[in-house]
This record gives C-alpha cells, sequence and structure tokens, in this order.
C-alpha cells in the first residue's frame, strides 16, 4: 500500500543561499511588523512604544542585508557551477579526435 505525503512536496534540490534567503525574508517581516505596531501610536495620537520597539524595527535592515548575502551566495555557487561546466566542455572539444587512418 503506498502511503501519500498530505501536501504538495517540491522536487526542487535546495541551492547554495537559500536558507539564508528564507531566513532574511523572515527577519525582514519581522522587522516591518515591528515598525507597523511602532509607529501606528504616532499616527493615532497615543503614547508612543518604548524604546526597544524602535531597535527591533531595525531587523527589517538586517533581514534585508542575509536575504542579499543569500542571493550572492547562490549567484557565485552558479557561477562557479557554470564555470566547472564550461572547463569540462572545453576539456573534451580540446582532445585530439583520432587521426584517420589510410587504407
Amino acid at each position: 500500500m503506498a502511503r501519500t505525503y498530505p501536501g504538495q512536496v517540491s522536487d526542487e534540490t535546495p541551492q547554495a543561499g537559500d536558507l539564508l534567503v528564507r531566513i532574511g525574508a523572515i527577519v525582514f517581516l519581522v522587522g516591518a511588523v515591528a515598525t507597523l505596531a511602532t509607529m501606528t501610536p504616532l499616527f493615532i495620537g497615543a503614547d508612543p512604544l518604548p524604546s526597544v520597539f524602535y531597535w527591533v524595527c531595525m531587523l527589517m535592515g538586517a533581514g534585508f542585508l542575509i536575504a542579499a548575502a543569500g542571493v550572492i551566495r547562490s549567484v557565485l555557487a552558479q557561477r562557479r557551477q557554470a564555470e566547472a561546466a564550461s572547463a569540462a566542455s572545453a576539456a573534451s572539444a580540446a582532445s585530439p579526435a583520432p587521426a584517420p587512418t589510410v587504407t
């Protein structure tokens, strides 16, 4: 009896930098929510939140930098992979062809 997984399963292999991009997106969203929570009292005329919330807002920038580092890591890994494939194809093309035999 075959078991089925409850939900969609991706057959995509995780690449270098994917985890950093995901973590960066989560950190960015936490910072964005903190920014909304911090700015809302200023617009509605309530007392501002404590300064700790302003520090949490800086997670937006940190999340952006983490995600950017993941993208750069992914680009560098793809570039290395392309260079290796290019070198392998150049090496196979540079190998001398067998000399034709005259009969």
